[in-house]
């Protein structure tokens, strides 16, 4: 699959995601292994002015589904969250990116453990930059692929 296929495939899930989709987030880049996105100041403002703290909770969940489907067979296996927490780190007052990139090792332990065990966790960490290059939020969570149960149809 090339990186604009990828880029279209990203973007359609998150559209498919109509709570996602509101928020206007963007999936700049998509290629093995790595994933760069944008938050949008605009649609996204608290009632002090800086940006909504639930849309950049929002742009630190998507990466593990996007990276998912550029790193892991995503026709054996789907992802879900299992925990993220985020520290704010200072108001967002522009538009935000989150970029991340895992390793090739990282890929091959999670995908050979999901294949033994039809399930497998992977840990991210990442920081959400503001237009400056300041870090506006930290993100760290827990995400994993299973397996696709037989029947079982998926939007991503």
């Amino acid at each position: 699959m090339t990186d604009e296929n990828m880029i279209e495939r990203a973007n359609k899930a998150i559209a498919g995601i109509e709570s996602i989709h509101r928020t206007g987030i963007k999936v700049l880049d998509v290629r093995e292994r790595y994933t760069k996105l944008l938050m949008p100041l605009a649609g996204n403002v608290n009632h002090v002015g800086i940006m909504y703290a639930g849309s950049l909770f929002t742009l630190g969940e998507i990466p593990g589904g996007i990276l998912h489907v550029a790193s892991f067979d995503s026709t054996r296996f789907f992802p879900i969250v299992k925990e993220i927490n985020i520290r704010f780190r200072r108001p967002a007052s522009t538009d935000v990116t989150l970029e991340k990139e895992i390793s090739p090792e990282m890929v091959d332990q999670v995908q050979k453990e999901a294949e033994e065990n039809d399930k497998a966790d992977f840990y991210l960490e990442m920081d959400i930059t503001d237009a400056n290059g300041e870090v506006v939020a930290i993100v760290k969570g827990t995400w994993q692929i299973r397996r696709i149960p037989e029947g079982m149809e998926l939007s991503i």
